[in-house]
């Protein structure tokens, strides 16, 4: 009797919290679309993202997805996405088009106008023209740093954003993984488009020659980033060029497959098991076998 009551119950063990995801979208102009593949698998699998990131495209469609637009439907905007959507070409000596229109397009598509009111913390990565400073925006109006970010340099026209001249993202923050370890997330996702502006056959204008400048650069900084990413999916998009706007589902299924490869690890996390590498090799490279015809 007195051996039933004093026993006491084995205490519940609590399940080990979950990690808090970190989305490092990085820049790509029309390859970039191959993030909404990346998103649409990890709505599929009900993989959560507590964090976004975004540089360039990547701050578009970041700031688009974390105002409450499904994957789905990204993929049915881009569908109809051309360049002349988001620029027109301008008579300028500080570049070749304004992304103004781009502006239109957000206040048309975002269900939100400022960070605050983001379903999921969003950060976009620009950069101060005139001193060269990185800038992180986690608050305000969204439509303007977005629009910085997506300034690449010598194509499109600086934006004002608060009385300082910025610029694409890119030349900071190529791939935004840093602002997600200041953010809170434990384990980040990075998507990056290790492609070459130009193919062998040499550039055919001067915007080959800026793009191919800036993919060299770009490649040069991949530690700085990649120190604070997790796993790095690297869709397949060098057959595509950087206005490619007109393929978009082959893009995207790009992305898919990319994130598709890199389910096993992603699952792993959730699931509390060990790591298949190491912390100090926790750099994983995801890089489909399939190339698209271009």
């Amino acid at each position: 009797m007195l051996e039933r009551i004093f026993r006491k119950k084995p205490a519940a063990v609590a399940p080990p919290p979950r990690p808090r995801l970190g989305l490092a979208l990085g820049g790509g102009f029309a390859r970039g679309l191959a993030h909404i593949g990346v998103l649409k698998v990890l709505e599929e699998e009900k993989i959560p993202v507590d964090y976004v990131a975004g540089t360039s495209v990547g701050a578009a469609i970041g700031a688009i997805y974390c105002s409450g637009v499904s994957a789905k439907e990204l993929e049915e905007l881009a569908a109809i996405l051309r360049f002349s959507h988001i620029a027109r070409y301008t008579l300028s000596r500080l570049g070749l088009c304004s992304n103004d229109r781009l502006a239109g397009l957000l206040t048309k598509t975002l269900k939100v106008r400022t960070f605050e009111e983001l379903k999921i913390p969003l950060a976009v990565s620009a950069t101060d023209f005139t001193t060269g400073e990185s800038v992180v925006f986690t608050s305000g109006q969204l439509i303007d740093p977005v629009r910085a970010s997506c300034a690449y340099p010598g194509v499109f026209l600086p934006v004002n954003v608060n009385g300082r001249l910025m610029v694409d993202g890119l030349l900071a923050h190529p791939v935004p993984a840093t602002p997600l370890k200041a953010m809170g997330a434990d384990k980040v996702i990075a998507v990056y488009f290790n492609s070459h502006w130009v193919g062998a056959t040499g550039p055919k204008h001067f915007m080959d020659v800026i793009g191919q400048c800036f993919s060299i650069a770009q490649a040069r900084m991949c530690e700085l980033w990649q120190v604070n990413a997790d796993l790095v999916l690297e869709p397949d998009v060098q057959a595509y060029a950087y206005d490619a706007f007109q393929r978009a589902p082959e893009l995207i299924r790009a992305g898919e497959t990319a994130a598709r490869a890199a389910l096993p690890q992603i699952h792993a996390w959730f699931a509390g098991k060990a790591p298949e590498i190491q912390p100090a090799q926790s750099l994983g490279v995801i890089s489909p076998a399939a190339s698209p015809a271009a």
